[in-house]
């Protein structure tokens, strides 16, 4: 078992780890902390156990992530899970946004499905949500966060992952793709999740 020795403070600029490999995740979520946490990603920590994704919810991966790997560290820790919802194809898809095209995740066969199956629909509306699970001692905190936008027909912008270059929120004519890491933080799913997580650990610390 890896055992870490870490104690989560929002005020003394100690660690937290986030359950996650996603360097393009931890780089925005670094971002939004605003350097009032030394956040670890599991790369960091040298941690590489397959981290179970089985479960048929968004709260319920990100929950299943959370505390796995507390169990493994002994930590508090956080995780997320982000789906992208289309609506003309019945929320998908959404849990399986990250694997939509098949193992292993390859976001490029998966905006080539998502585009593919919305070809002949003129309903492209759709949103990201995002789920974080943080676990410390006993307590479970869940924090979402939304944003609605619509599917483009093209890919748009070279920032950003995942959908992010077909997606155009509500209110811009950029995809996330085309906005500055410093706009997309301001109106994401992750980053609305990601203050929530903020205010919280402020209120706690």
């Amino acid at each position: 078992m890896l055992t870490l020795h870490l104690k989560i403070s929002i005020n003394f600029m100690e660690n937290l780890i986030f359950a996650t490999h996603n360097a393009h995740k931890l780089q925005e979520v670094s971002a939004m902390l605003e350097n009032q946490v030394n956040l670890l990603g599991l790369s960091e920590l040298g941690f590489y156990e397959e981290i179970p994704e089985t479960a048929d919810t968004l709260q319920e991966n990100a929950l299943q992530k959370a505390q796995f790997v507390k169990e493994k560290t002994g930590c508090g820790c956080f995780a997320d899970d982000t789906g992208l919802e289309v609506d003309a194809l019945n929320g998908e898809p959404g849990v399986f946004s990250a694997r939509y095209a098949g193992e292993p995740s390859d976001s490029e066969k998966n905006i080539d499905k998502l585009l593919k199956n919305l070809a002949n629909k003129n309903n492209r509306s759709a949103q990201f949500r995002t789920v974080i699970v943080l676990l410390q001692d006993s307590d479970i905190q869940y924090f979402e966060g939304v944003i609605r936008g619509k599917i483009i027909k093209e890919r748009y912008g070279n920032g950003g992952f995942g959908y992010d270059s077909v997606f155009v929120p509500d209110g811009y004519e950029k995809t996330f793709a085309e906005l500055s890491p410093e706009e997309k933080n301001l109106i994401s799913h992750r980053g609305q999740a990601v203050k929530k997580l903020v205010e919280f650990l402020k209120i706690k610390a």
